[in-house]
């Protein structure tokens, strides 16, 4: 393929240039992949995927000291790595990505979201946690009926079927939001809002896509069906995630050999997807119940009234775990790229930008005024599409419904330009500073003594 390729888009340069050479070379190296991977091969050989494997780190470590220097994300880098490897290069091909779409899945899903979980402030959570509903609800209601208007009207699928992929695009991408959030200088209520966020959209994602597969199925819905399961999947996220977190936060005091605690907390994590499983239900709400008690552990532990371990479990070995799994993550997504028609990508794009209006029409009716410019702007943006979507896209073919070649299709779209759309614009709101008076971007009430000074100070006069 590369090889007929180049043979009919690679002549000679004018001016005497010749490009044999450079052609010559790309397909030696295609060679060697092929000679490695084999042609008929449905997977590389261990070597390439080593060589693959340190691309993949090298470009997730680059990419997060990039975004440190300029705040744009390395989610781009990844997914175009991803696309490269998979579906240019045909060194890993689409039909064994989707073999172990499941088993990826279900790891990225438990290490991000117990990551999420433990970089949330419990405090935080309480006082902000109306806003954070109020968004969530809103921002996936709004994305859910966009895209179901644009696949009813525009490909002229079937309610069900339009409703089902708007579900599926529906949230922000926690695993996202969660690294994006952790490196911008926003409040840490916004933080916690737009985190708890992210994290509530997934799951509703997952829920009520599972219930439409089933309702597409057997051309029955019922909305008391939809309101039972989710109400069952928060009781059994609640329930194993406080019943497990509480108790192992007081054994982690008893441990004598710390080296090892964290690797237990892993084993314990998961066990409870097992059993979240086991009744039916997601573990992504456990998962992160699971992280939140062990992140809030000090706070928690003055409640509970027991001490702390002298020592900490490595949590660098933690942020290395986490860090590898979102890498992976995002070659995974462009692995399932998947170039077909031209209006599936047109689709995706405008109706990416309809989301992307919506969620800045939903910012400003949710955010009050006590939040600044900054974090408005970072909100308004914040509608970066992943996981779950990435993951859900791939069900369709694997039940057989209708238009199902089109979902991963117009998933990566989506998926793409939603990231697009956040990097641009947490780029410019990098441009925009803080309150000088208040810490990050919240803006709380002052005391009655600095009242008076804080509003001289922030307040320009009229000759400025």
């Amino acid at each position: 393929m590369i090889r007929s390729y180049f043979n009919e888009s690679f002549p000679q340069f004018e001016y005497g240039f010749d490009s044999n050479f450079l052609v010559e070379g790309w397909i030696n190296l295609q060679d060697s992949i092929e000679s490695l991977s084999g042609t008929d091969a449905s997977i590389a050989s261990a070597p390439v995927l080593l060589l693959v494997a340190g691309v993949v780190i090298f470009l997730g470590v680059a990419g997060e000291a990039f975004f440190k220097r300029t705040g744009i994300p390395d989610v781009a880098f990844l997914m175009v790595l991803g696309v490269i490897i998979g579906p240019i290069l045909g060194i890993i091909q689409p039909n064994v990505v989707i073999e172990i779409v499941p088993y990826f899945a279900a790891i990225a899903l438990i290490i991000i979201m117990f990551d999420g979980g433990l970089n949330l402030d419990i405090k935080h959570i309480v006082k902000t946690a109306h806003f954070s509903f109020v968004l969530a609800f809103l921002s996936f209601i709004v994305s859910v009926v966009i895209v179901t208007l644009f696949g009813h009207f525009g490909l002229g699928w079937e309610w069900l079927d339009s409703i089902l992929l708007g579900t599926i695009v529906g949230g922000s991408s926690s695993i996202i939001v969660f690294g994006l959030v952790r490196n911008f200088r926003v409040s840490e209520e916004t933080k916690s809002i737009l985190s708890f966020e992210s994290a509530i959209t997934d799951i509703l994602a997952t829920i009520i896509a599972f219930i439409l597969f089933e309702a597409i199925l057997t051309a029955n819905f019922d909305f008391d069906l939809l309101g039972q399961t989710i109400g069952r999947a928060v009781a059994v996220g609640l329930i194993l995630g406080l019943g497990i977190g509480i108790p192992w936060m007081y054994v982690t005091t008893k441990l004598a050999n710390a080296k090892h605690v964290y690797m237990l907390t892993l084993g314990i994590l998961f066990v409870l997807f097992f059993m979240a499983s086991s009744f039916g239900e997601s573990g992504a709400l456990t998962a992160l119940v699971f992280g939140l008690m062990l992140g809030n552990k000090r706070h928690l532990s003055r409640i509970l009234k027991f001490k702390l371990p002298k020592i900490e479990p490595d949590d660098s070995m933690h942020s290395q775990v986490t860090f590898l799994v979102r890498s992976f993550f995002f070659v995974f997504v462009g692995l399932l790229a998947s170039f077909g028609q031209l209006e599936y990508i047109v689709f995706g794009v405008l109706a990416t930008i309809a989301i992307y209006v919506g969620r800045v029409i939903t910012t400003k009716a949710t955010l009050t005024r006590r939040f600044s410019r900054l974090d408005k702007k970072v909100t308004e943006v914040m509608i970066p599409r992943g996981l779950a979507a990435a993951v859900l896209a791939t069900f369709p073919l694997t039940y057989g419904l209708p238009n199902a070649e089109a979902y991963p299709q117009i998933v990566f779209f989506i998926i793409m330009t939603s990231v697009i759309i956040t990097t641009i614009g947490l780029g410019r709101a990098k441009n925009i500073p803080p309150p000088e008076t208040f810490s990050g971007g919240y803006v709380t009430k002052p005391s009655d003594d600095t009242q008076s000074s804080d509003n001289i100070e922030s307040k320009p006069t009229k000759s400025e």
